[in-house]
């Protein structure tokens, strides 16, 4: 009797003991499968993104590519702007060497043949010409006398208007110009030098006397 309970016992326990083991069986199975299933879906992510890469490097060539051409662009933009900048330049080169010579040919003098009397060999006219200056201020009126700051100063312009010295001409006559307010007309002639000039100035307000004329005699017919 007490064999056959210790061996139903040990039958009982045995079962038991299959049965736990193949509960861990199953539940060690399952980790594994849980395993591989993660294993996989990772090595499957990796296999998904490794096309994408691939795809993402060439872009990234394509652009660079791009970006290369963009600055070729740029490069020859520059070019371009360096050349207009360069004809700009040139442009503005020749613009001021032409008003160069505009201001240069507008300097020049007239020179005519005759004048005003058969006396008159030839007459001079020079835009460039400027007034002498003043240390006059107001009202002015042309005073033909050797005392008054007048004098001085329309013998400054005569030899101005010859290219000397007030200091180094001789002035055989001077009178106001009927013909013009404000005008003086004087014979000159730079000392060691017979040429006879007819100068005609006038008075420019606040700047002084300045040479309007020269007629270069053939004889000094003020003598």
């Amino acid at each position: 009797m007490d064999h056959d309970f210790s061996n139903k016992s040990r039958l009982r326990y045995r079962a038991k003991r299959k049965k736990t083991n193949i509960i861990l069986n199953s539940l060690i199975a399952i980790v594994i499968l849980l395993i591989l299933a993660v294993g996989f879906s990772i090595f499957a992510g990796n296999d998904d993104a490794a096309p994408k890469n691939p795809d993402k490097a060439e872009t990234g060539q394509k652009a660079g590519n791009t970006e290369k051409g963009d600055t070729g662009g740029d490069t020859a933009g520059g070019a371009s702007q360096d050349s207009s900048d360069a004809d700009s330049s040139a442009d503005t080169d020749d613009e001021s060497q032409t008003a160069e010579e505009n201001v240069d040919e507008a300097d020049e003098p007239v020179v005519t043949e005759g004048g005003s009397s058969e006396n008159v060999k030839r007459t001079i006219e020079n835009p460039g010409w400027k007034p002498v200056g003043t240390s006059q201020s107001g009202d002015h009126q042309v005073t033909i006398d050797s005392s008054s700051p007048d004098w001085d100063e329309m013998h400054s312009a005569l030899a101005y208007a010859i290219g000397t010295d007030k200091g180094n001409m001789t002035t055989w006559w001077l009178e106001r110009d009927k013909s013009k307010e404000g005008g003086a007309i004087g014979t000159v002639t730079a000392k060691g030098s017979d040429q006879a000039y007819r100068v005609y100035i006038e008075w420019v307000d606040g700047e002084g006397y300045k040479p309007v004329k020269v007629e270069e005699l053939y004889e000094n017919d003020k003598k």
